[in-house]
């Protein structure tokens, strides 16, 4: 976690983004790090959990982070959680909770309270022309 807190430190200090900070590991090992960079990059997804596993994976040369173990210095985000867990990461280890990155000016509290999309379903039949594609294929892989 300490590495973590100087990635978040890192972000905050050069205005790359907010106070976020991320650490994967594996066996004991640091794989990667890497903070939030929203404001660096102007992505709104540079999240530090998304922009540590972007360098985990390509670092172990897979998608596949099975056995790896993600430090984070606050509550992951709905969207990173999913990312943790397409990742196939199943530990989380965090510090400040979703209400504290409240507090700081995040609306992290938008995302857990209230439905803030509208789902409109369009195209469908089209749509499942590649996917059609996709299951008569003989070499994918499935993640």
């Amino acid at each position: 976690m300490h590495q973590a807190i100087k990635e978040a430190f890192k972000g905050v200090e050069q205005n790359h983004g907010g106070p976020f900070g991320a650490v994967i590991v594996k066996e004991g090992e640091i794989l990667s790090k890497a903070h939030n960079q929203v404001l660096k990059t102007n992505d709104p997804t540079a999240h530090a959990e998304i922009n540590v596993i972007k360098k985990a994976s390509k670092k172990l040369g897979t998608f596949d982070l099975s056995g790896c173990e993600i430090y984070t210095t606050c509550m992951p985000c709905p969207m990173c959680q999913g990312a943790i867990k397409w990742a196939n990461i199943k530990t989380i280890y965090y510090g400040a909770s979703s209400k504290d990155a409240d507090k700081i000016g995040f609306r992290d509290k938008e995302f857990y309270e209230k439905e803030a999309l509208e789902l409109k379903s369009i195209d469908r039949e089209e749509c499942l022309k590649p996917f059609e594609a996709w299951s008569a294929k003989e070499d994918k892989i499935i993640y």
